[in-house]
């Protein structure tokens, strides 16, 4: 009997899908969670400005690294066994972070909990893949996956700024011990093990050290050139030997006999448009949370609990937007909603891109946020549906790591050129004498904000042109027409 077709009419599915979406919203949580500590960061620690950054891109660039590395472990090795050793590594890396009292060790603590997110989300994706396999369960699951991402996402600067002026920055990073704890014991309760599925020999490690240098290059590149300048001989180099070394990674993948990304893999349908969909959807959504902290803390003059505080409509909007957009698959497939998602989050953001000096939160800040959290909502569920809707299990890890892959890379694409945009625009400013800091400052947001829906009007688009398929399978079709029959 196949028990995955009633996965979640059980309490053990259901505990194994809290399980999963706690495992992603502490992943999610840990991209964002510091953003609004970093002045008390860089005052305890003496953290120069330049050096601060590391405390945010470190856990980005480890994280988009070393996804694939992790995603194809998931695949080999074992989930669980992945999963259960991603934890470990997190736990240790955040209870390291707390403690630090050097800036080098914070940095080395944040690397380490990007390495173990990168263990952790493709294990977990994988794992809620190919436990929940009837239609109706894989739908629910992914929705309530793509929900607790986008609520992770802006939650982790309530949390932040709570924690921040609370007990101190420190428990920033100590929160995610007894999660770790707690998803531990749910690990080793809830999911069986698994025998390895091939030997170490045949797994491409020299396809996984091409991939994740060519992508640390790359990530590291977009994160640097806002500082050292898109034109300077350092940008240049770096994201040369970027693309250098992934190009090898492609020869490499065609040649050997085991490959880390069988490229075959993005013949399955929707998926590669998923990806690409991912990456810019991304680029737009990630970086907004930069600048209207930034915006609302240094303009307006919030405090960091007023500035997380100001997310929870966003928060009440992807919840809500995920809850509808998973139930709407069935009839209509997932490209609709990527489409609408895209452009809802698009609308969004060109809204906040109109913020004044002198702004107002009921005038120019709700509208846009309500805006984008209905539609990232939307959007992020559809792709992480129709990116693993026609993927096997055997390849379910390697769909999971490439779709966080392009949303990391997106977000620190998107970062790094939406930074340079405003930066240039601020300067142009000021140098002209005719405007006060303030508003240079807040014309820079402003550029980046219109470039940023451009970024989600675009995965819209590319949604529209090939995300996903109207309906999933004929026997879909059917299910939905004989219940409104009924």
């Amino acid at each position: 009997m196949n028990t995955n077709m009633t996965a979640l009419s059980s309490r053990r599915g259901i505990a194994i899908l809290v399980l999963l979406c706690l495992v992603q919203f502490m992943d999610v949580l840990d991209a964002s969670i510091v953003n609004v500590s970093l002045p008390s960061i860089a005052r305890d620690l003496d953290f120069s400005r330049q050096s601060l950054q590391w405390v945010v891109s470190g856990y980005v660039l480890m994280y988009g690294g070393f996804l694939l590395l992790g995603s194809r472990a998931a695949d080999l090795l074992g989930r669980r066994r992945v999963l259960v050793a991603g934890l470990v590594l997190f736990a240790c890396a955040s209870l390291t972070g707390g403690l630090a009292h050097t800036s080098a060790l914070l940095v080395a603590a944040r690397f380490a909990q990007g390495l173990g997110a990168a263990m952790l989300s493709p294990a977990a994706l994988s794992t809620l893949t190919t436990t929940f396999r009837a239609d109706r369960d894989r739908n629910t699951a992914l929705g309530a996956w793509g929900a607790i991402s986008g609520l992770a996402g802006a939650a982790g600067v309530l949390l932040g700024g709570l924690l921040t002026e609370g007990p101190g920055w420190r428990w920033v990073f100590f929160v995610n011990v007894p999660i770790c704890g707690v998803a531990l014991a749910g690990a080793f309760g809830l999911l069986l093990g698994e025998r390895r599925r091939d030997e170490l020999e045949s797994f491409d490690v020299r396809g996984a050290l091409l991939v994740t240098g060519g992508m640390l290059l790359l990530v590291y590149g977009l994160v640097k050139a806002p500082d050292v300048g898109w034109g300077a001989t350092q940008t240049i180099a770096v994201l040369t030997a970027a693309a250098v070394t992934l190009a090898a990674f492609v020869l490499n993948e065609l040649r050997t006999a085991n490959p880390l990304v069988p490229l075959s893999i993005f013949r399955v349908e929707g998926l590669a448009a998923a990806d690409a969909t991912q990456l810019l959807f991304g680029a737009g959504f990630i970086a907004m949370f930069f600048f209207l902290t930034l915006y609302m803390q240094t303009v307006l003059g919030y405090s960091p609990i007023q500035a997380g505080a100001a997310y929870l409509p966003l928060t009440v909007g992807v919840i809500v937007a995920a809850g509808i957009a998973s139930q709407l698959f069935e009839r209509i497939g997932t490209k609709p909603v990527i489409t609408v998602g895209g452009i809802v989050g698009a609308g969004g953001l060109f809204w906040l891109s109109r913020i004044p000096v002198d702004g107002s939160y009921l005038a120019d800040l709700l509208p846009g946020i309500v805006l984008i959290g209905f539609g990232a909502g939307a959007a992020f569920v559809a792709i992480t549906t129709a990116a693993n809707a026609g993927v096997g299990e055997e390849r379910a890890g390697l769909a999971a790591g490439l779709l966080n892959t392009s949303l990391q890379l997106g977000g620190a694409l998107g970062l790094a050129i939406l930074s340079a945009v405003a930066t240039t625009r601020t300067h142009a400013l000021l140098q002209t004498g005719n405007v006060s800091q303030s508003a240079a400052v807040t014309e820079g947001f402003q550029r980046a904000l219109e470039l940023g829906a451009v970024f989600a009007f675009a995965a819209g688009l590319v949604g529209l042109l090939g995300a996903g398929r109207r309906r999933s399978t004929p026997a879909e079709e059917q299910e939905p027409s004989l219940e409104l029959a009924a």
